[in-house]
């Protein structure tokens, strides 16, 4: 979306012989987690709410979004306890820290919420380590940079048998 409007910006600018600068979000940002929703969505100070890239967590109640996980084989009486554990994780983990956010291609969802990856201050990727510590799984439905790297963390985690994967 954003880039269709910055060119429409762009081919307005070019008709009407007027400069027009679009207004992006730049390649990186960092600010400070204030809060975490749960393991896939953090409010992340100055920026608002920002939704992990690539992963799902599971919710804190039934819904819908359930076969996400049963799909892939994962009990769904797992999937409250399993919430629950990545809420606490970041919350231990991510609440408080300085973060640096980079974007694939697209920048927001259709709930206003930034798409991205989380950089941790020691450098590992935050939706990686989610994945390797099985409280998320991948998200499947849009194409990403880092799919086939987060599709192989999942499969680690799965073969290791922690977190939603427990046997």
């Amino acid at each position: 979306m954003l880039r269709t409007i910055g060119l429409l910006f762009v081919t307005v600018g070019l008709l009407t012989g007027q400069t027009v600068v679009a207004a992006e979000i730049p390649a990186s940002l960092t600010g400070t987690v204030n809060w975490v929703y749960d393991a896939d969505t953090f409010d992340v100070a100055p920026h608002g709410k920002v939704r992990l890239l690539g992963v799902d967590a599971p919710e804190k109640a039934n819904s819908d979004r359930d076969r996400n996980f049963t799909g892939l084989g994962i009990a769904q009486k797992r999937l409250r306890s399993i919430h629950g554990a990545g809420l606490a994780w970041g919350l231990h983990n991510v609440k408080g820290r300085q973060v640096t956010l980079t974007f694939d291609n697209t920048r927001r969802d259709r709930h206003g919420r930034l798409l991205a990856y989380v950089h941790l201050p020691d450098g590992r990727l935050l939706n990686r380590v989610l994945l390797e510590e099985g409280l998320v799984i991948v998200y499947r439905r849009f194409p990403i940079d880092l799919k086939q790297d987060f599709l192989a963390a999942e499969a680690r985690a799965k073969n290791r048998g922690v977190g939603l994967w427990a046997r």
